[in-house]
């Protein structure tokens, strides 16, 4: 089965340094550009791309396979691209997709569409979530991205968006814990996740799901709900009860299932690495750093508390927040605080990776096995 374990970033960057990492690229005009290539993957192989269009990122990598021995596929990134378009700003008031938002989405898609075709990518998947999934026009949307673009987004369900990030996430689960509780802080949803102990048959981490919920509620939606930039201690845990509310459900659920010593918390998300990287003092983000870090209870309390202090402007001088993200970490650090209220655990695992991954591993596997 293809392991994250073998995955190489040769690229090395992070969700926050991807951000620039094409400041100097050529975006061309859409009737001056050639249609996609995306049926064969030239001399080097294959090529896969997955892009993850959520209510706050837009995010694309494209890889290559690189196996390990007769039958152990990994991957090779080979470029890689984040920005932070807030396509859901003012959806939680108005129900729809703001111009503004739009636009901004628009000019970041195209330029996957570039890095897409520099690469020549054959084999593709485009998903967009939570912000498509809810807003009035989302399908309108869509459409308008097929009409000028040529791409061809899927907007994806709840289980779907669950299960992707389960197959990107769960090598990084100790294999020695009975279950796991694995959370996606987004933009507009959250995803937490009951993962089993793996089959010896399992091939993907959506298969060690045992159940799941996907709430309405993401950082973009709470900050705009309660506030981001200045947050106090009253609004803090409102917010953190709001989210322990909608989570009421999957705590019933997860009583009868039992926790090992080896339980533990794994998280995906701008917030968790964020928190990473300030707990490793940082000055510029570093994702070979942050994913898989491991962090202890005590080592959670003290850097959430270390951010909770902090004035906005020193969120937005923090090399591992920034504007983009300054008035919207306390609200998934609410979250985080919600969850790990309601499942306890001695240790929580940090991921930089979850639903591209997922879309890479699931695209490599369906290919391999075409062959």
């Amino acid at each position: 089965m293809p392991s994250l374990n073998d995955f190489q970033d040769t690229a090395g960057l992070a969700p926050q340094a991807e951000m620039d990492g094409i400041s100097n690229a050529a975006v061309l005009d859409p009737a001056e550009m050639p249609q996609p290539r995306l049926e064969d993957g030239g001399a080097a192989g294959p090529t896969f791309a997955a892009l993850d269009l959520g209510t706050n990122n837009c995010r694309l990598l494209v890889a290559r396979p690189a196996y390990r021995g007769t039958d152990v596929p990994g991957f090779k990134i080979v470029d890689s691209f984040s920005r932070i378009v807030r396509l859901g700003e003012g959806l939680s008031q108005t129900g729809r997709l703001a111009e503004s938002a739009i636009r901004r989405t628009l000019e970041a898609l195209e330029i996957c569409r570039t890095k897409m075709r520099a690469r020549n990518v054959s084999h593709a998947r485009l998903i967009a979530t939570e912000a498509c999934r809810g807003a009035e026009n989302g399908a309108e949307f869509v459409a308008r991205v097929r009409d000028t673009l040529g791409l061809e987004l899927e907007i994806v369900d709840r289980q779907t968006e669950a299960h992707l990030a389960a197959t990107g996430c769960a090598s990084l689960a100790d294999p020695a814990a009975e279950s796991v509780i694995l959370f996606d802080i987004g933009g507009g949803s959250s995803e937490v996740i009951w993962l089993g102990r793996p089959a010896r048959d399992a091939d993907f981490g959506h298969e060690r799901i045992r159940f799941w919920v996907s709430l309405k509620i993401g950082v973009v939606s709470l900050a705009e709900r309660f506030g981001g930039v200045e947050v106090s201690e009253a609004t803090f845990e409102a917010m953190v009860a709001y989210v322990a509310a909608e989570l009421g459900g999957f705590i019933t659920q997860a009583q009868q299932y039992q926790r090992c010593e080896n339980f533990h918390l794994l998280g995906t998300s701008g917030t968790v690495t964020t928190i990473g990287g300030i707990f490793l003092n940082l000055a510029r983000y570093d994702r070979r750093r942050v994913d898989g870090l491991w962090m202890s209870e005590a080592e959670i309390d003290a850097t959430v508390a270390r951010l909770r202090r902090m004035p906005y402007d020193a969120r937005v001088a923090n090399g591992c927040i920034g504007i983009e993200r300054a008035d919207l970490v306390l609200a998934g650090c609410a979250i985080l605080e919600a969850i790990r209220r309601a499942f306890p655990a001695k240790r929580v695992r940090i991921a930089d990776r979850g639903l591209r991954e997922g879309i890479l591993l699931q695209l490599m596997d369906a290919e391999r096995a075409r062959r």
